[in-house]
């Protein structure tokens, strides 16, 4: 996201649901260039500390969203979401039991491909990329 304060507030929230991992993504559209990653993870550190968490997610060096082929879930499942208005179903309808999920968030402006990953929705409205965050990561968390 383009303000570091929201993805900052991202990170926190995303540490007290219990992720396990987190990979900011550089899309065709991403705006921001700098990453603090010490200072990103220090947030990380902060929010599980706060929450009681027994591990640490690892927070990983922002990747080009091309190559995000090598963080897909092998035995698991990959989706995506984004506001395009094609065929795509809700979230909650395609969550398994699987430990291992991988959601991609688009970014202010959208992805501009797929990426072969399950097209899903979060929901009825439009959110920010990282309350879109956050309502993943929980849905992926309670199911």
């Amino acid at each position: 996201v383009k303000n570091n304060t929201r993805f900052e507030w991202f990170l926190e929230k995303a540490t007290e649901i219990g992720v396990a991992e987190i990979i900011p993504l550089i899309c065709e559209r991403t705006e921001k260039e700098k990453f603090r990653q010490d200072r990103m993870q220090g947030i990380v550190v902060s929010a599980m500390l706060q929450s009681q968490q027994i591990w640490l997610p690892v927070l990983r060096e922002p990747v080009q969203y091309a190559n995000i082929q090598m963080w897909k879930c092998v035995n698991g499942s990959n989706f995506i979401a984004h506001c395009d208005e094609g065929s795509k179903q809700s979230l909650h309808l395609h969550i398994h039991t699987s430990a291992h999920q991988l959601i991609c968030i688009g970014p202010e402006g959208d992805f501009t491909l797929q990426n072969n990953f399950i097209p899903v929705s979060l929901g009825e409205t439009r959110l920010r990329t990282e309350t879109a965050g956050v309502v993943a990561a929980t849905l992926l968390r309670i199911n």
